[in-house]
C-alpha cells in the first residue's frame, strides 16, 4: 500500500476467491493526517484554521470522514494558484 494512505483495510465481503476490501470512511485522528500526508500536530492547526473540516462524533469518538478530507485537500492552493491564506498574514 502507498506511504500515507490508512493501513487498516476492511474485508466486507468474499466474491469467488477473490476478497473485497474498503477503506474505512471514519478516520481516526492520526490516521486522517497520515492520510493527507502531514503530522498530527500540523493536521490539528488546518483543523482549527478551517483549511481541514471538524470531525464527527461516534459516542465519545471523534472520526473525520474520509470524503471531507478528499473535499478539503482538493481545496488547498496548488503552486500556480494564490494562497488566500497569504494575505491574512500579509
Amino acid at each position: 500500500m502507498a506511504a500515507g494512505l490508512p493501513q487498516r483495510l476492511v474485508q466486507v465481503a468474499v466474491v469467488g476467491n477473490a476478497p473485497i476490501t474498503v477503506t474505512p470512511r471514519g478516520l481516526q485522528r492520526e490516521v486522517a493526517a497520515r492520510y493527507i500526508g502531514i503530522s498530527p500536530t500540523k493536521f490539528d492547526q488546518l483543523v482549527v484554521d478551517g483549511r481541514m473540516p471538524q470531525p464527527r462524533r461516534l459516542d465519545g469518538r471523534k472520526l473525520w470522514d474520509r470524503l471531507e478530507l478528499d473535499e478539503a485537500f482538493s481545496a488547498l492552493p496548488t503552486d500556480q494558484e494564490e494562497n488566500p491564506w497569504d494575505a491574512m498574514t500579509a
